[in-house]
């Protein structure tokens, strides 16, 4: 999301003309994000990796819930924009949640092993097991992408909080 855009959102919610739920999720969503990478990663439910996760895509679609796209604003890798650019036709035509996050080290510290560098572009939490409960942090985030959808922010962009 753009410096300016963020601007206009933090402006219309200072006015109170955003709808008090979209204030609410602008606050909560990089918590429920983080909540959510933390419990995928520890029931073995993260992908991480732009191949590792087009390999999943592909071999078993039904299984992804959620997918994050990961880049630093100064990053222009033309190669990198077009994978996310297929990745996110994909999740599209596959009805997959999806956002963006632009702040990598952050995202790397939250799914990567320690002192480990993960290649973080991009992220797939894949369906609990049928005989667990929903996570309700990934709930959060899917019902922020609905609404997200809903005012034609098709990619909506989430900030990690600092730890």
């Amino acid at each position: 999301m753009s410096h300016l855009k963020k601007a206009f959102l933090n402006y219309l919610c200072e006015l109170d003309l955003l709808p008090t739920s979209i204030q609410t999720k602008m606050v909560n969503e990089g918590k429920s994000l983080a909540e959510a990478l933390l419990s995928a990663k520890a029931e073995g439910r993260l992908t991480v990796g732009v191949y590792e996760c087009a390999k999943i895509m592909n071999e078993d679609p039904d299984s992804v819930s959620f997918c994050l796209l990961a880049t630093d604003d100064f990053e222009c890798d033309i190669a990198l924009q077009i994978h996310f650019t297929l990745i996110q036709a994909f999740c599209f035509d596959n009805d997959i949640s999806i956002v963006r996050v632009n702040d990598l080290k952050r995202l790397n510290a939250l799914v990567g092993a320690k002192g480990q560098l993960e290649d973080a572009h991009c992220v797939l939490i894949t369906n609990p097991a049928e005989d667990s409960w929903e996570d309700p942090a990934l709930e959060k985030l899917h019902m922020f992408c609905e609404e997200s959808r809903s005012y034609n922010e098709w990619v909506p962009e989430i900030t990690l909080l600092e730890r």
